[in-house]
């Protein structure tokens, strides 16, 4: 069976981010932002990714029976289609450039500024950018310094036009904290100008190197990837928390894994550079890009007054059962609820934790936390919670990529404050997305909880799509209960008849409801799979879906980023549909809905189809099982499955043609947005 390698998938995920950039329908800012995205993207790509395949290579033909392909042939096909996107990428970022001058907005460099300009740069260059920077004479020193990963620095290269001086190179790091990487110049007759801090340092180099003989400069942009990757040790010495710590500290002096560099740099300057960090021209790992780097910045681009070259603002609604004044647990009590974010406020979960912290009738609080906001209003009113006297138990994830740093500080933040903090399971990251409150009512013990396929995040729930179920059902808080107690006593076992928990049994039940869709089909009954993912990589449920297509399922997927499966296969009878769709949100919601012989069964989950979640993490899916839920699940996936705007088809080419049709155009999440306003 063949299968789309994964790293090659996520490429196309990540040009799919770069069609939105290109896409002249998308507010001219926005482009910009996606440009900001795919290049905060390929940055995690090649720190997680291809740093992976680099150290696969050390098992030789163990890694090819793993990956069915060497790492070096996957690793060449990676760079070979990452210098394509990148063409595609500059030259979207001088087409964007050119509609922003038809819009009166002009990003200069340090050679284009008029003498006001010029006087205002100066004086902000001395005020505030100077005493940030650190300039070294890289010729001078015996030990190159250590080059940060994913910072910028400027290659300087000084010269003297009367020839009396030898040339010398500096290098200078381009400051990330404390100033924006954007200056706004005072308008002029109604044109808006911005100079990069790139070039604004550039502009002060005289100034910098003034005491030395040279009266000509030149910088270049340089920037290193290395490898993230943390490495655990079986140390029994030392806590998860000593070694995630000490991981991190390692992590910052990884392995280059990319080395971009302006290509206008004077090629004696690159050759000393690469020579210095022991690297060498021909490498693949050595990219030439154009002059600026660190597109991610562009994330913040000024909106400069000029709303229409942005989405327009959507504060989230509050759901219609949830009333100010009344108490949640009154209403969860009633009947589950499912709110849609970001298109839902997430202040009802916050509110949820703050009614819980002063209800008399509450006694407890347990939550699994995995990427927090940096102001988690979430955390403060689990403190709130603790000094109410509440027994607050935390389960944080401390690998959790690039928030380990973070969930280590706030997990030294609660449990300072009383709170019962569990640093995940050994030998498996806790993803599930879980709360649950215990709750006193006329003497009984009531279990309310709150299932997510997302973060508790407030800041990211108003860009990723996400689905939330509130619900006092007795058949998912007594597993989600159960779950918890393993959580807290690893030794202890739980059965779930409703819930689908990995790694104990979510892959066998979900093979079981496959089979039995291909039994289904084989008999004669209408048999269908609708699945949302944001990946497919598992190569056995690859297997099974394709089974399952050949015995006459119906499938329709979307998935949002990698998927393995290859559906262009004439064996399949054209029973298997991919979609993915790349908006304005990003789709991160998971759910499945099987036929089950014309009674369906809804799941809603955390966990994509990769071996990592199926066999490695814990995850849960809960039944859906409230009818109204049911239906809101299916429309959601129809108005997606009809998006002929934003939809890409998924095929073996993986060339990203859009949806097209003759129906009326249809925005899916514009639809979602237009359904809930109606409903609400």
């Amino acid at each position: 069976m063949k299968y789309l390698n994964r790293e090659l998938s996520w490429l196309s995920f990540n040009e799919r981010v770069l069609q939105e950039a290109m896409d002249e329908n998308v507010p001219l800012i926005e482009r910009l932002r996606f440009l900001g995205i795919f290049s905060s993207n390929l940055d995690e790509f090649f720190r997680v990714r291809v740093a992976t395949l680099s150290r696969m290579e050390l098992l030789g033909k163990k890694a090819k029976k793993i990956l069915g392909e060497t790492p070096r042939k996957i690793i060449d096909d990676v760079y070979a289609k990452v210098i394509k996107q990148q063409s595609k990428f500059e030259a979207t970022y001088k087409k964007i450039l050119g509609e922003l001058e038809s819009e009166n907005i002009f990003i200069i460099n340090e050679k284009q500024l008029k003498d006001e300009q010029a006087e205002f740069v100066k004086n902000y260059f001395r005020s505030e950018v100077r005493g940030a920077l650190v300039p070294i004479m890289i010729d001078a020193i015996p030990e190159f310094p250590y080059l940060k990963d994913r910072s910028i620095y400027l290659a300087v290269l000084l010269s003297d036009s009367t020839k009396k001086s030898k040339s010398r190179y500096a290098l200078i790091e381009v400051p990330s904290d404390g100033l924006s990487r954007y200056l706004v110049l005072p308008e002029k007759e109604g044109k808006k100008f911005i100079i990069l801090l790139d070039d604004i340092i550039r502009f002060g180099l005289k100034e910098i190197f003034s005491i030395l003989p040279y009266d000509t400069f030149s910088a270049f942009t340089i920037k290193i990837t290395r490898d993230a990757e943390i490495a655990i040790e079986e140390n029994i010495s030392e806590s998860l928390m000593e070694k995630i710590s000490k991981g991190i500290k390692q992590r910052k002096k990884g392995k280059p894994v990319r080395f971009s560099f302006d290509q206008d740099i004077d090629i004696e300057l690159l050759h000393y550079l690469l020579r210095r960090v022991h690297l060498k021209i021909g490498d693949d790992n050595i990219i030439p890009g154009q002059r600026y780097h660190n597109f991610k910045d562009f994330m913040q681009f000024p909106v400069l007054g000029k709303s229409h070259l942005i989405y327009k603002s959507e504060p989230p609604m509050l759901h219609t059962d949830f009333e100010f004044g009344k108490s949640l647990f009154s209403v969860i009590k009633q009947k589950d609820i499912l709110v849609h974010y970001p298109y839902h406020s997430f202040e009802h979960f916050i509110d949820m934790l703050r009614e819980a912290a002063i209800d008399p009738k509450v006694s407890s609080i347990k939550i699994t936390m995995y990427r927090l906001a940096s102001k988690s209003k979430v955390v403060n009113a689990l403190i709130n919670a603790v000094k109410n006297g509440k027994d607050v138990t935390v389960v944080m994830e401390l690998q959790a990529r690039f928030d380990e740093e973070a969930n280590i500080k706030w997990s030294d933040r609660l449990r300072e404050e009383g709170a019962h903090v569990i640093l995940g399971v050994q030998g498996l990251k806790v993803h599930s997305k879980m709360c649950l409150i215990t709750r006193s009512e006329k003497g009984k013990k009531v279990l309310y909880a709150n299932i997510s396929t997302g973060n508790y995040n407030e800041n990211t729930s108003r860009i990723y799509a996400d689905h939330a179920l509130f619900t006092a059902d007795k058949n998912i808080t007594a597993e989600v209960e159960g779950l918890f107690s393993f959580l807290e006593n690893n030794y202890k076992a739980t059965h779930y008849n409703h819930s689908l928990v990995a790694p104990m049994q979510m892959r066998k039940r979900f093979v079981k409801l496959i089979e039995t869709e291909i039994e289904n089909a084989k008999r004669g009954i209408e048999a269908g799979i609708c699945i949302k993912l944001n990946n497919l990589a598992d190569k056995d449920m690859v297997d099974l879906l394709q089974r399952a297509a050949k015995a006459g399922v119906k499938i329709k997927m979307m998935i949002r980023s990698t998927c393995a499966l290859l559906p262009d296969n004439p064996e399949l009878k054209g029973n298997i549909e991919i979609r993915s769709i790349v908006d304005r949100y990003l789709e991160h919601t998971r759910f499945m809905i099987f036929n089950n012989g014309g009674t369906p069964v809804y799941y809603l989950s955390s966990a994509d189809w990769m071996v990592r979640n199926l066999d490695l993490r814990i995850e849960l899916a809960i039944p859906l099982l409230d009818k109204n839920i049911q239906e809101q699940i299916k429309h959601y996936f129809d108005l997606q499955w009809n998006d002929n705007l934003k939809a890409r088809i998924l095929n073996n080419s993986q060339d990203n043609k859009y949806y097209r049709n003759d129906l009326k155009p249809a925005r899916s999440q514009e639809a979602i947005l237009k359904y809930l306003k109606k409903v609400n």
